[in-house]
């Protein structure tokens, strides 16, 4: 493939309302377009957002642009939508999200019973900022509203002790809990199997990712990781890292970084292409007042995906 042109593109997206982060609020998206053009007149797109708090560095976030774009541009040329490229299966058309709905404190049973009545099957909910004895009461008490067509997916973003996280999950005994990422401020591979032992659900990594080694994958300690692209620079890298996991039976979920949407596509594509028939965190363009491209629709808890040849991904004209 011979390429002609390659160009960043600069872009600043309001946020529709603040993004909460450790170092404050953030209320606008920063980013880049990676642009790649080729003799035979294709054009490759790739989205650079670096987010630290989510362990995406400039460095990892312009590698994963460069690298999108290339594919983007060889799927094209293989006359094939991106995610079935990636797979070598048949492409894939949707795949199933969940709705974000923010800390469980602050979780109202309308809040739910709007995301069943827009299709989600599992929501999302935040810990770790409270008290765990008033988290736990507030589980119950949303459990006891929850519609029947949902399930939870719980997130403690490295908040708590392992006592705490064991008390957390010995309380969830008999509730719709389908998963909690990183309970542990101080995770190690043994003090996560104790935990996963006890747990009638599977436990995730998603930033503890210096623990994604070799032997992580020998003797799993969760049964679940949570893979960010961009954090790790390349959709090839973690096509590999979602065959390694389940070649030991571990559970593949993709989240986004709160990229745009050409970055959201590339995420949706490697969703659906190493773990198609997981519910995904995927649900974030609504956070976008204004956007790089066509948004991907979310309609009855599913992402669409495109079903052109490439990424996908068309970009607003000036």
């Amino acid at each position: 493939m011979k390429l002609v042109t390659a160009d960043w593109l600069p872009y600043t997206l309001p946020l529709s309302r603040p993004w909460q982060t450790s170092r404050g609020e953030i209320d606008e998206r920063h980013g880049r377009l990676f642009r790649l053009q080729s003799a035979d007149g294709l054009t490759g797109w790739g989205d650079c957002a670096p987010l630290p708090d989510f362990g995406v560095t400039e460095t990892a976030a312009t590698a994963f642009a460069e690298e999108t774009a290339q594919l983007d541009l060889v799927a094209q040329q293989a006359g094939l939508p991106l995610n079935a490229w990636l797979s070598g299966e048949p492409a894939i058309s949707r795949i199933a999200v969940n709705q974000n709905c923010g800390a469980i404190l602050t979780i109202t049973p309308d809040l739910l019973e709007a995301a069943a009545g827009a299709g989600f099957s599992m929501v999302k909910l935040k810990l770790g900022v409270h008290p765990v004895a008033d988290e736990i009461a507030a589980l119950h008490q949303l459990a006891s509203h929850l519609p029947a067509s949902l399930r939870l997916r719980l997130d403690a973003n490295r908040a708590w002790r392992f006592a705490d996280a064991l008390s957390f999950i010995a309380a969830c005994a008999g509730l719709p809990v389908e998963g909690l990422e990183e309970p542990l401020a101080e995770p190690t591979p043994a003090l996560l199997a104790k935990l996963q032992a006890e747990a009638a659900f599977p436990l995730a990594i998603d930033e503890s990712v210096d623990l994604l080694d070799r032997d992580f994958f020998h003797h799993p300690p969760v049964g679940r990781i949570v893979i960010k692209p961009a954090r790790h620079g390349s959709l090839l890298a973690c096509v590999e890292l979602a065959l390694r996991a389940r070649a030991s039976r571990v559970e593949v979920i993709v989240t986004s970084s709160l990229e745009s949407a050409c970055g959201l596509l590339a995420c949706a594509h490697l969703a659906a292409a190493v773990a198609p028939d997981a519910v995904h965190g995927l649900a974030t363009a609504d956070w976008m007042v204004t956007d790089t491209g066509t948004t991907p629709v979310v309609t009855k808890g599913y992402i669409l995906l495109p079903h052109f040849p490439g990424l996908g991904f068309q970009p607003v004209r000036p």
